[in-house]
């Protein structure tokens, strides 16, 4: 297999997992906030953010995907391919995982919105914990890509 083979593959794979994850969260959210808001229409403002969160990880996914082409070039061996592969894989896994999880987490304060509104605000921060994890998985994915 080539350099620029491995590379490419290692882009798509977290690309992919980081995509898979947010959709696998938006799923939850989504299906959460749907039930809420065929009960209480007036609460989309309030469940919109937490419905969207797990987005971010389909972002950071193609962020890094692009940021990842430019260190690709034509001949690279490849030992170099790997290590643009290997660069890819904190992200992918991270994005995967936490995109599911802050999903998850973010359903919780969906219902809790549901019951209590005025909570919208603080319970924000529980699913922005899980995201602390994909933002880290960026940022070593990132380092490593150097």
């Amino acid at each position: 297999m080539t350099g620029e083979a491995l590379a490419v593959l290692g882009l798509a794979i977290c690309a992919g997992l980081c995509g898979a994850g947010s959709a696998i969260g938006l799923y939850f959210t989504g299906s959460a906030a749907s039930g809420v808001l065929a009960e209480e229409p007036k609460k989309f403002s309030k469940v919109l953010i937490l419905v969207v969160l797990p987005a971010t990880q389909g972002i950071y996914g193609f962020v890094f995907g692009i940021l990842g082409l430019s260190a690709i070039s034509a001949g690279m061996d490849p030992v170099a391919g790997a290590k643009i592969f290997g660069a890819a894989m904190p992200l992918a896994i991270t994005g995967l995982i936490s995109g599911i999880a802050q999903g998850k987490t973010a359903v919780g304060g969906i219902y809790a919105v549901a019951k209590n509104e005025s909570l919208s605000g603080k319970l924000i921060l529980f699913p922005a914990m899980v995201e602390t994890y994909a933002i880290l998985g960026l940022v070593v994915s990132i380092l490593l890509l150097q």
